[in-house]
C-alpha cells in the first residue's frame, strides 16, 4: 500500500466523518481546494454550481451565507476561503510536503505566497472581470477593467522576482503553488494572456502538467 493511501486510511479510521464535501463552480475560485484535494489524494464529494451560485443555486446562502464558493464541508467544520483550505487539509490530513512547518526556512515564504495567490494577484482580476464581463452592457466600465488588468499585470511581474527557482517558496511544491498557480491560471483562462511573462507560462506549463492537476480537470468536467 502507498504511503499517501495508508495515511488516508488511517485519518478516516481516526475519523469516519471525515468524507469532505466541497461546493464548487467550474475554473473559479474553488479550484484551489479541488486541486489540493486531489494532489493530497482524499476522497471527497464534489458539487458542481453554476456561476454566480448566490443567484442561480437555490439554497446557497443556507450552504454559505456569504453565498460564494469554494465551500468545504468537514464534519461540523465549514470553511469559504480559497487559500485557507489547501492549508488546512494538508495540515489536518498530513503529514505532507505539501505545507511548510514553522521550523523551516522556507515557512515565511510559503505563508506569504498563500495569501498572495487570492490577495494581491486573483483580487485584482475579479474586479477586472466584474467591469469587464459580468456587468450589464450598458453598466460596463473598459477603463476601470483595464486599470485592474494591468494593476494585475504589474504585481504578478514583481511577485515573481519573489519566487523560488521552479517552486515559489521551500524549493518543493506546496500548497502555495497552487494558490499561485491557480491565479496564473485564472488570467490565462479569461483574455489576460498579456500580463503573463513568458517563464510564468512556463512555470505553469509544468503546474498544469501535475496529474492531480489533470484529475482536478476530469472531476470539475465530470460533475458539471
Amino acid at each position: 500500500m502507498c504511503r499517501k493511501l495508508a495515511l488516508v486510511l488511517r485519518t478516516l479510521s481516526r475519523n469516519p466523518r471525515a468524507m469532505l464535501t466541497l461546493y464548487h463552480c467550474k475554473n473559479a475560485r474553488s479550484f484551489r481546494a479541488l486541486w489540493a484535494l486531489e494532489e493530497m489524494g482524499l476522497p471527497y464529494r464534489l458539487h458542481t454550481l453554476p456561476f454566480p451560485p448566490r443567484h442561480r443555486h437555490e439554497g446557497m446562502h443556507e450552504i454559505n451565507p456569504l453565498g460564494t464558493i469554494p465551500v468545504l464541508i468537514d464534519g461540523d467544520v465549514r470553511m469559504t476561503e480559497s487559500v485557507a483550505i489547501p492549508h488546512y487539509l494538508a495540515t489536518k490530513y498530513g503529514p505532507t510536503d505539501l505545507a511548510v512547518a514553522p521550523h523551516e526556512e522556507g515557512y515565511a515564504a510559503y505563508l506569504n505566497f498563500l495569501v498572495m495567490g487570492e490577495a494581491t494577484l486573483t483580487f485584482p482580476q475579479t474586479i477586472h472581470l466584474r467591469y469587464q464581463v459580468f456587468a450589464r452592457p450598458g453598466e460596463r466600465r473598459p477603463e476601470i477593467a483595464r486599470d485592474y488588468a494591468e494593476w494585475f499585470g504589474s504585481r504578478l511581474r514583481n511577485a515573481e522576482g519573489m519566487m523560488g527557482e521552479e517552486f515559489v517558496a521551500a524549493g518543493r511544491f506546496t500548497m502555495a503553488d497552487i494558490s499561485v498557480g491557480y491565479a496564473i491560471m485564472l488570467a490565462l483562462s479569461v483574455g489576460l494572456e498579456e500580463f503573463v511573462p513568458s517563464s510564468l507560462r512556463d512555470r505553469w506549463s509544468s503546474l498544469s502538467a501535475r496529474e492531480s492537476w489533470r484529475r482536478a480537470i476530469a472531476a470539475q468536467e465530470s460533475s458539471a
